[in-house]
């Protein structure tokens, strides 16, 4: 298999992946009473459920960032966090774990969004 053809087929699967989960948050907002934020959080908690099952892993080698862009990975990362440092600090470290996992990410979103704020003219509705 060229490195060509693997690419492709890469990006074949991670935009499949990705556009599904988006597809079922949309089909969620449509066909359902939940609201916006109430799925984020659905979503959020199914990737803590699936990485604590163990099962995320295995996702994220098929699907790669497919599955780890939307907030399922954001709570795979929580979980995964906690969890490790559960086991290396104690009890204590499941509550700091999560934090420690995802700060960067937290970080960089903020800063982000800052800079988007300097450069165009935010107005509430």
């Amino acid at each position: 298999m060229s490195v060509v053809f693997s690419y492709l087929l890469t990006y074949l699967i991670v935009f499949g992946v990705g556009g599904f989960v988006c597809s079922l948050g949309q089909t969620l907002i449509i066909k359902t009473k939940l609201t916006p934020a109430r799925i984020l959080v659905i979503f959020l908690i199914l990737g803590i459920i699936l990485e604590g099952l163990g099962v995320y892993k295995y996702i994220f080698e098929f699907a790669k960032s497919g599955i780890s862009v939307p907030i399922v990975g954001f709570g795979a990362s929580l979980a995964r966090g906690s969890i490790q440092m559960a086991k290396s600090v104690g009890f204590i470290g499941a509550f700091a774990g999560g934090l420690i996992q995802t700060a960067y990410g937290v970080g960089v979103a903020v800063v982000a969004s800052y800079l988007v704020t300097l450069i165009f003219s935010p107005r509430s509705k």
